[in-house]
């Protein structure tokens, strides 16, 4: 609560631009707030709060990227809203790490159970039934919508648009070096996954 009365403070002083009106944009202007926060990447298992946790905003994994964004602006809590959805349907989701019931500390981390939680909600747009290009998720794509990968075909990775045109598609996420901005073009050599859309219009 604490952390985000401080920033919704930093956008009424102007130190961060202001949010959007609309859910899409406000979800990829709070992404792209990151950049320059989140300057380094940590997968290791923390104990943090439940619910509102996180680790240090310094660093985090790509996920984080997501959890943030949804929290700074949108007020909504991935880590309380997976934890629920999985507590009610556990066995949906992936068991690739020998889980036995749901952890509130990690559960929200993960891209492979984002994808699950976004599935089950109705917010996946396009899921890949092949070996898609990185870059080749179907038009259109619009600023707040999460895209997921496998980077290398194997590892699982997650992002934000944060801006399509003509010109170039941008995504604000976390492979290694902090929150950063990169063109979608940046992903061609990796696997296009996932498509989604939330929350679901």
């Amino acid at each position: 609560m604490y952390r985000r009365s401080f920033i919704s403070g930093l956008f009424a002083t102007g130190l961060l631009p202001a949010l959007p009106s609309k859910p899409g944009p406000r979800l990829a202007q709070a992404a792209r707030n990151q950049v320059g926060v989140t300057t380094g990447y940590d997968p290791h298992y923390l104990r943090i709060p439940y619910p509102g946790g996180d680790v240090p905003r310094s660093t985090g994994v790509c996920a984080d990227v997501v959890v943030r964004a949804g929290r700074d602006g949108l007020g909504l809590d991935l880590q309380k809203l997976v934890h629920e959805d999985m507590l009610r349907g556990f066995a949906a989701y992936p068991h690739t790490w020998g889980m036995t019931h749901p952890d509130s500390n990690i559960d929200h981390r993960r891209v492979l159970n984002l994808e699950a939680f976004w599935r089950r909600t109705g917010s996946e747009l396009w899921h890949s039934s092949g070996a898609a290009a990185g870059n080749a998720f179907p038009s259109p794509l619009a600023p707040g919508d999460i895209l997921t990968w496998r980077l290398n075909a194997r590892f699982p990775h997650i992002g934000i648009v944060v801006a399509d045109s003509l010109l170039s598609t941008r995504v604000v996420h976390n492979w290694g070096n902090g929150a950063e901005e990169s063109s979608l073009l940046t992903f061609s050599p990796h696997r296009a996954i996932g498509h989604y859309r939330w929350p679901k219009a």
